[in-house]
């Protein structure tokens, strides 16, 4: 029985060792942690793993920088994305162009997809600061109960006003058409496509027209901000019906009903109407509808062009007012980890998913229960097959406006924690990525933007990864909350903040109210390790243990001020002082994440005393 086991386990580590699936992991606190075989022998069949066999490389891209070794040798002849030809044999030039192009090997017709990286990413030219911005809960007295696009370049202006140099704002992209309206900015429908609930209605072309009927339904967005918590809902109703009577009088001037060329937004925006028409996630959708490419989504683009052509229309004004804010200040756009499963982007590459799966991460020092996202991955073996295309459409769309990109949880580019159907986060198991590949692709698309980029790499990371990015000049993500040196000490290539969405804001840890949240809510915090932050930012900031939320406020971004770093973050939540973090990790329908408007408008917040002194001591030695 015992000598029988052996060849199957070791059958099980090479096809994990093959196929990219980590066996274990250590943890947060060091201790190895193995994966269970029935997790490990899940994922195996979901890859399409056989017993003994490697995964295949034919049709890949090859991801090179100038100079590198060509993986298969030539001749290659190589037609670039500008229409020119070149021949490579066995290397590329110095000065081959960067981009992507079509590589074809005369001697047996075969054809790859060539991608010429920089290698790296641009840096921040001068030491910078900047607001970071939940852009949900930023309102101003004109908004329709939440926070939208004219606010954030209001906001932008200040800013610049202050000396900041950029926004970081939380992830914008599309939710789903229907009704509930997704809270959180973490699960979006489409991470290629922006939100239209964020949209002003009063900037939008054509909306004067619309005369006292546009009037009513402002004032009925505006006594929603009566409310602490965001009615997304009646937000989306109020602006839909505002964006329909607007369309009914311009959109034989707005859109064309035939003129949507780019296939995606045309596929996405196919995806909205087909959203409105089911009401249910697409996975439920009847059998003609479930597949972007079948011959029933064709015919119902054509039957129903008027509205597949609104739908373009609003990522057309979306993109307007968002290129707005970041004419005043970089805008630093955050990439989520994933997507919705029954979302926009899942339909469109539905064949590169793995649907069953659950992203998550593992129980580490601040979350002992682990973390179950509720995201699919892909699948990383058919994502490279098709080329990275949908990676790189992606990444190019948080990257469109020039300014900047936050990576969240950026070690996913490495590895993802992948969960089976029924299992807690404690069963999971680590699969890994073409990390090279995707950093190439990453450092091509912010070269060709001119934009910095910002990896969380937050948690439990393996120190080689963040060598890998480091070399390509992605920037670390440096908190005070988390490093046991005080900020002077942090790394130079690296953005610097205090706290993050997920974590206290510093009344919140300051007063204690953030653990009485947790506790309320039956959690498991780290009371021991929460304590002892609150130390170090007493004796760090030279505050008595009495001292005044506002103070404590002040003393942490005074320490940040001192952080080298190339840009430093503050949050409005601390501009205000305010105890409740936007996110609670874990907690999903016992609190009102990613819900809570600011407990002041963006025209009382400005003229606030933080407001001003957290600015004062960033804007110091930081030139925009």
């Amino acid at each position: 029985m015992s000598t029988g086991g052996r060849p199957r386990r070791r059958s099980l580590q090479r096809d994990a060792e093959a196929w990219g699936v980590a066996l274990g992991f250590e943890d947060y606190s060091g201790r190895w942690r193995a994966a269970p075989r029935a997790t490990v022998e899940w994922i195996l069949d979901r890859l399409g793993a056989r017993a003994g066999q490697r995964p295949g490389d034919q049709g890949a891209p090859m991801v090179l920088r100038r100079g590198d070794r060509l993986p298969e040798p030539g001749p290659w002849l190589v037609r670039t994305e500008d229409g020119a030809e070149a021949t490579v044999q066995r290397r590329l030039p110095m000065d081959f162009p960067l981009g992507y192009h079509q590589a074809e090997r005369q001697s047996d017709s075969g054809r790859r997809r060539l991608i010429v990286s920089p290698g790296g990413c641009p840096l921040p030219t001068a030491r910078t600061w900047g607001w970071a911005v939940q852009l949900h809960a930023a309102w101003s007295q004109e908004s329709w109960g939440m926070g939208d696009l004219d606010d954030l370049a209001r906001l932008a202006g200040v800013a610049r006003d202050q000396g900041a140099g950029a926004l970081m704002v939380n992830p914008l992209g599309a939710s789903a058409p229907g009704r509930p309206q997704e809270p959180s900015p973490y699960l979006p429908s489409s991470r290629c496509f922006l939100n239209p609930i964020y949209l002003r209605i009063e900037e939008v072309p054509g909306a004067a027209e619309a005369g006292l009927e546009l009037e009513r339904l402002a004032a009925m967005g505006r006594r929603l901000l009566e409310e602490p918590v965001i009615d997304r809902d009646r937000v989306w109703a109020l602006k839909l019906e505002a964006l329909e009577a607007i369309w009914l009088r311009r959109r034989e001037t707005a859109a064309r009903r035939d003129t949507v060329q780019d296939g995606l937004l045309r596929s996405f925006a196919t995806f909205c109407a087909l959203s409105e028409r089911h009401g249910a996630p697409w996975p439920a959708w009847p059998a003609e509808h479930r597949r972007p490419d079948a011959p029933g989504v064709s015919r119902f683009a054509q039957e129903h062009r008027d509205r597949v052509a609104f739908h373009a229309w609003l990522q057309g004004l979306a993109l307007d007012q968002l290129a707005r804010a970041a004419g005043e200040v970089r805008v630093v756009l955050d990439l989520p980890i994933g997507v919705d499963p029954g979302g926009a982007d899942a339909w469109l590459w539905q064949d590169l998913f793995v649907l069953d799966a659950r992203v998550g991460a593992p129980p580490d020092e601040f979350n002992t229960l682990g973390q179950d996202w509720g995201l699919p991955p892909f699948d990383p073996w058919r994502l490279r097959q098709a080329a990275y295309e949908p990676f790189i459409r992606t990444v190019r769309a948080a990257l469109q406006f020039g300014g900047g990109l936050r990576v969240d949880h950026v070690i996913g580019l490495f590895r993802l924690f992948w969960i089976p159907p029924g299992a807690s986060p404690a069963e999971g198991a680590y699969v890994r990525y073409q990390w090279r590949e995707l950093l190439e692709i990453l450092a091509l698309e912010a070269a060709r933007a001119g934009a910095f980029v910002v990896g969380e790499d937050l948690g439990t990371v393996e120190e080689s990864m963040r060598r890998e990015l480091a070399a390509r000049d992605v920037l670390s993500y440096r908190l005070l909350w988390f490093e046991p040196e005080p900020p002077r000490r942090f790394p130079e290539r690296a953005l610097a903040a205090v706290t993050t969405h997920d974590l206290p804001t510093v009344a919140g840890l300051w007063t204690g109210a953030d653990l009485a949240e947790q506790r309320r809510l039956g959690l498991a915090p780290n009371e021991e390790s929460t304590a002892a932050i609150r130390r170090r930012l007493a004796g760090w900031g030279g505050l008595p243990h009495d001292a005044p939320a506002a103070t404590a406020v002040e003393a942490a971004y005074r320490l940040l001020a001192e952080a080298p770093s190339l840009v430093r973050m503050a949050t409005l939540e601390d501009a205000l002082a305010m105890e409740e973090r936007p996110n609670i990790p874990g907690t999903t329908r016992e609190r009102p994440n990613w819900s809570r408007l600011l407990p002041r408008s963006l025209e009382e917040l400005v003229r606030g005393p933080l407001f001003g002194a957290i600015g004062r001591l960033l804007a110091e030695d930081a030139p925009g």
